[in-house]
């Protein structure tokens, strides 16, 4: 199925993540620090590969599938697309889609191969973007031609550009446009290299006066270091013969200054290509707070892999897809917060009616509920016009309040301008609508027209008679208890000198 793409010598083949660029010796850019940067050495500065592989594997590694839009609802495409699972023999989703990403983030464009037979789509193949060409024909179409010899028309390519200047046909190496950073990195690791690996400062030096000879010179430090190396020769006192005296040596600030400057390049390395530090492992000075990670990793999520991810189902479903059909991946799994920040987006999302119970259950991987496809919202939200709640459905919930409180039916109908309808003795039936899940779209499906006979349904207008209640009322006695008014004599005793000795006071009957 694949083996048009490939030549005797497999130079067609997709290419691994190490060796990529492996034939890109003539692709390279030299800075202005002297140094020359390719795109295969990028690669070797720690700080391009740890972003390179944290924004490759975490695209290639998300949940992807394919989508159709029927009358405004989003449904499965069906039969699902081979090439989405197995792109190429040999080749897993994953891999396929980390080899367009790396492709993307150093060389600024991804050619992916379309091979086609008789029932479509037989198979894709990243190819090596530093052996792609693109040209215009003499009919002003885009084609491709790999390996100086092979030409590929614009429907049997995928060609996702990263940064595209108007008029050009090729998007701009991101490695081309930091090149400077890139070069100021690799010299600085270079110069680390040597100043630590070459020994170009020493720890000590003995001044003897006088001259030695060179096996002298030798002897004096051969015995010097036979008596204080290793560790429990260690803080010895030393002894010097003849004059000699040791001085202790460190490295200058100016020859240290290198690290400041290494940091800096990490820096702008990390800015480039839009990674916060803690996601690449650089540890800055300072503990972070678990509330600013969070942060970092959705800002991560929304402003890096979201435009990558876009440009990637853009273009494979414009080439790869028909009927409006679309390919997209799943980001919700890296935009998860903590439990509690879940909980209250479901709640705002269940309570506001575009979240069902089986959605919050498929976004925590639990299995879906009986009945839980259905959207609710408050009633205390709606309008009563868009409830339903029309005149007459408030007007039948008076009469029943009124009748319930013991008011005359027919009084109460002809008092809210209801007609008297007749009951059937049938019980009632509550019935509610459920939302049934949508189904798959089937391209393979057939449309079936069934015609169903007309049901005509004659129902009598319906009379309700309700005798009268008698209602009645005892006639109220009320009592009242009023106090007795007795009179009271009061009677005072006195002495000689006429000084009050006793008060006596009596209630006469």
């Amino acid at each position: 199925m694949l083996s048009r793409l490939f030549d005797s010598r497999g130079e067609q083949r997709a290419v691994s993540f190490q060796s990529l660029f492996a034939a890109g010796d003539g692709f390279q850019f030299t800075t202005n620090s002297g140094t020359v940067v390719t795109q295969e050495d990028s690669l070797k500065i720690g700080t391009v590969y740890a972003c390179v592989r944290l924004i490759a594997d975490s695209i290639s590694t998300l949940p992807v599938d394919t989508f159709i839009r029927v009358d405004g609802d989003r449904r499965p495409y069906r039969p699902r697309p081979d090439w989405l699972d197995m792109p190429e023999i040999g080749c897993s989703r994953t891999d396929h889609f980390q080899q367009v990403l790396v492709s993307m983030l150093l060389n600024g464009n991804s050619f992916t191969r379309i091979i086609r037979d008789n029932q479509g789509v037989a198979g894709l193949a990243v190819l090596n973007p530093l052996k792609v060409e693109v040209k215009r024909d003499q009919s002003r179409r885009l084609i491709y031609v790999f390996d100086q010899k092979d030409i590929i028309e614009h429907e049997d390519m995928i060609h996702l550009s990263e940064l595209r200047l108007p008029g050009d046909l090729r998007g701009r190496s991101r490695i081309e446009l930091v090149k400077e950073n890139l070069g100021l990195s690799k010299a600085l690791e270079e110069f680390a290299a040597r100043f630590f690996g070459q020994g170009s400062h020493t720890s000590g030096i003995i001044e003897f006066p006088g001259n030695l000879t060179r096996e002298q010179a030798k002897s004096l430090v051969d015995g010097f270091e036979e008596g204080h190396k290793g560790l429990r020769r260690s803080h010895r006192p030393g002894i010097l013969f003849g004059g000699a005296k040791y001085t202790t040596t460190s490295v200058a600030p100016d020859d240290s200054q290198f690290l400041q400057s290494r940091q800096f390049a990490v820096e702008e390395i990390l800015r480039a290509f839009r990674v916060p530090p803690s996601m690449a492992g650089v540890i800055q000075a300072g503990a972070q707070a678990y509330a600013s990670v969070e942060m970092n990793g959705i800002h991560f999520v929304m402003h890096t892999l979201r435009p990558y991810v876009t440009k990637i189902e853009d273009g494979y479903s414009r080439q790869l897809l028909t009927n409006g059909a679309f390919m997209k991946f799943n980001l919700d799994g890296l935009m998860r917060g903590d439990f509690g920040s879940r909980v209250a987006g479901y709640s705002s999302g269940l309570q506001a009616g575009w979240l069902s119970i089986n959605d919050v259950r498929r976004f925590e991987d639990l299995r879906p509920a009986e009945g839980g496809e259905a959207y609710r919202v408050p009633l205390a939200n709606v309008d009563l016009g868009a409830a339903g709640l029309t005149e007459l459905d408030r007007k039948t919930t008076m009469v029943q309040r009124l009748i319930n409180a013991g008011f005359e039916p027919a009084a109460v109908l002809k008092a809210l301008d209801v007609d008297p309808i007749m009951h059937t003795g049938v019980a009632p039936t509550m019935l509610q609508p459920v939302a049934e899940p949508a189904p798959s779209y089937d391209v393979n499906q057939r449309d079936v027209n069934v015609t169903m006979p007309e049901i005509l349904v004659n129902v009598p207008p319906a009379q309700v008679n309700v005798a009268a209640p008698v209602i009645n009322v005892p006639e109220t006695v009320v009592r009242v208890n009023i106090p007795e008014n007795r009179p009271t004599v009061r009677t005072v005793e006195r002495d000689s000198e006429g000084r009050i000795l006793t008060i006596t006071e009596r209630t006469e009957d």
